[in-house]
């Protein structure tokens, strides 16, 4: 929604002819869309070939295994950090817990955000409990070396509806910081826990994402919103993610369980 060239230019080069868009209003006699109308809906997509973009790795395979996992969330609370570092059990907690949220727009009769789980971000096809899933990758991460980050695309400053959706160009950013190792090389000292959550957020600003975009309460805070409405939100999201969490614990280990959120 509201996408221009000067925002994202990859992206809105690659909208021509030859690409496939939904949920979107033109001019029939132009073809020209409007980016501003969201009278379908705000959750437009767009498919269009690899090669559209500048740089892109043709054809699109390595031939080594992953050195970065990212697990990929959409937060519609504002309370998850745009990136955190995660351990071995916190990869396997979220992995398992597979959350993201639904906003208005997204599906019909949703209005408000609604968390939404779906274990290993795909529930209706697993055979196994999650955990089985989990263990296998937390075993690749310790026979190659890589690391693992939770990223956040979802809203800083503030829920839906009173905070912002974090910027591509700063998720882009962030992206670029896990694959060209700024982030590998930050020592300890440079990351922060965030409280509730137990998630390792940066303590400073990443190339050019301004340091309290990264970090949930500050930017509250930022925006005009109390540091306890950020409390309370973010107990409310971690009180979801424990009930949620029940119906799995049984059969994971004790340090998986002691991963999630702790309330305070």
């Amino acid at each position: 929604i509201g996408m221009t060239r000067e925002q994202e230019p990859e992206i809105y080069d690659a909208i021509r002819f030859g690409s496939v868009l939904e949920n979107v209003v033109f001019d029939e006699a132009t073809h020209k869309v409007d980016y501003d109308d969201v009278s379908i809906t705000e959750n437009t997509r767009v498919a269009y070939p690899l090669k559209f973009i500048p740089n892109a790795r043709i054809p699109a395979k390595v031939e080594h295994h992953p050195k970065q996992i990212i697990l990929l969330t959409c937060d519609a609370f504002g309370v998850l950090p745009p990136i955190s570092k995660l351990t071995k059990d916190q990869v396997m907690y979220h992995f398992i817990s597979g959350y993201t949220a639904k906003v208005a727009g997204t599906e019909e009769g949703v209005k408000e955000p609604e968390a939404t789980f779906s274990a290993c971000f795909g529930a209706p096809f697993l055979v196994w409990h999650p955990f089985v899933y989990a263990e296998m990758l937390a075993a690749k991460l310790d026979k190659y070396g890589a690391s693992a980050y939770l990223v956040n695309t979802g809203w800083v400053g503030g829920p839906y509806g009173s905070g912002k959706r974090c910027s591509l160009k700063y998720t882009r950013q962030l992206i670029d910081a896990i694959h060209d190792g700024t982030l590998a090389n930050l020592p300890d000292s440079e990351w922060e826990e965030m409280p509730v959550f137990g998630l390792l957020m940066p303590k400073n600003a990443i190339k050019d994402v301004p340091r309290e975009i990264l970090r949930p309460e500050d930017a509250w805070k930022q925006s005009g919103k109390s540091a306890e409405d950020f409390k309370k939100t973010a107990a409310m999201l971690a009180g979801l993610f424990q009930t949620n969490f029940k119906d799995f614990a049984a059969k994971c280990s004790p340090a998986v369980r002691d991963a999630g959120p702790r309330q305070q």
